[in-house]
């Protein structure tokens, strides 16, 4: 067993607790002679640090032992790694793995700004993830009292994106983390409801990037219906005779080369390209978009009728929280 150990990372001191290998469950025998493990909190990020006994490691290697001791552990996984030449911390980089290089060189992404948290830039606008997390609470379940590592199971999230997600809501005011225990924070919104979206009203965006129209779809009623035909689902307004589905960024560069007809201006079918999924709980389908992204996406539709039929659904809206 090693000992504990201090180190440097940033400039900032932090204490490393050496962990057995037998307190990870499911380790392999070549993980286990492989590597030393350490338990070590930075800027209040519980993280497993691990650092390989003896042979040099690739970045494609150290991608491989990261998502796996990250799966049995439950924790982002950072490598201590002896400092190397620049284009080593890149392909480090590009290949997702988090890791700390002597006193001088880290790559944390679950943070917001790594080594310059206490600079930060004000937040203006929320972050897709943070939007996500936000109208999810409101629209789906309370995520209060909940920590990071509770949520990310219940969205299409990965821990890291969730923490910073959550960072970026207490940036902009809107909710507080709440110490439990030594190494987890709960987190807990300042407002409830309907006064929880208004305040968040000024850091909200459109969640629809682009929009496209095309003549043919294949799979359209594998994507959720966005536009006036969802306001028509929560409404007394009357579907459009237009196809109207959205999918995510991601989705839309997978596909496009198979959408028949693409254009800018018309079409029998109009694509939403969003920012973030439709919000809804973890392995359910909807055949409609959540109403209040919904919402972001008409704001500025100057529609009478459309006007009137948003200020409806939110008036009548039923908050989760």
């Amino acid at each position: 067993m090693n000992n504990d150990r201090q180190i440097n990372i940033l400039g900032r001191k932090t204490l490393l607790t050496a962990k057995a290998a037998s307190g990870i469950k499911g380790l392999n025998v070549g993980e286990r002679l492989s590597y030393n493990f350490y338990d070590g909190d930075y800027m209040s990020f519980a993280l497993l640090f691990v650092e390989p006994k003896q042979a040099k490691i690739t970045p494609r290697e150290c991608s491989i032992v990261s998502s796996r001791l990250s799966e049995l552990s439950g924790l982002p996984v950072v490598f201590l790694l002896p400092v190397g030449p620049s284009y080593e911390r890149k392909r480090l980089v590009e290949k997702g793995v988090c890791f700390v290089m002597g006193e001088h060189y880290a790559y944390l992404p679950m943070l917001l700004s790594v080594g310059k948290t206490a600079n930060r830039m004000p937040v203006t606008k929320l972050s897709a993830v943070a939007q996500y997390l936000l109208l999810y609470h409101l629209q789906v379940e309370s995520l209060n009292g909940l920590s990071p590592r509770d949520i990310a199971p219940r969205v299409p999230y990965s821990y890291e994106s969730v923490t910073i997600g959550l960072t970026c809501l207490a940036d902009a005011g809107l909710l507080r983390k709440e110490q439990v225990g030594q190494r987890n924070k709960a987190i807990q919104f300042l407002w409830s409801g309907q006064k929880l979206w208004q305040k968040a009203q000024s850091f909200l965006v459109n969640p629809m990037e682009k929009k496209v129209y095309c003549d043919e779809l294949v799979g359209a009623s594998t994507y959720a219906v966005c536009g006036i035909n969802a306001l028509a689902h929560y409404s007394a307004l009357v579907a459009d005779n237009l196809q109207m589905r959205i999918m995510t960024a991601k989705e839309y560069r997978s596909v496009k080369d198979t959408i028949i007809g693409a254009n800018p201006i018309e079409g029998d079918t109009i694509i939403e390209v969003w920012r973030y999924p439709a919000v809804r709980k973890q392995g359910e389908a909807s055949a409609f978009v959540d109403a209040l992204s919904l919402v972001l996406t008409l704001k500025n539709e100057h529609d009478p009728r459309v006007e009137k039929e948003v200020e409806l659904l939110i008036d009548k809206f039923q908050w989760t929280d």
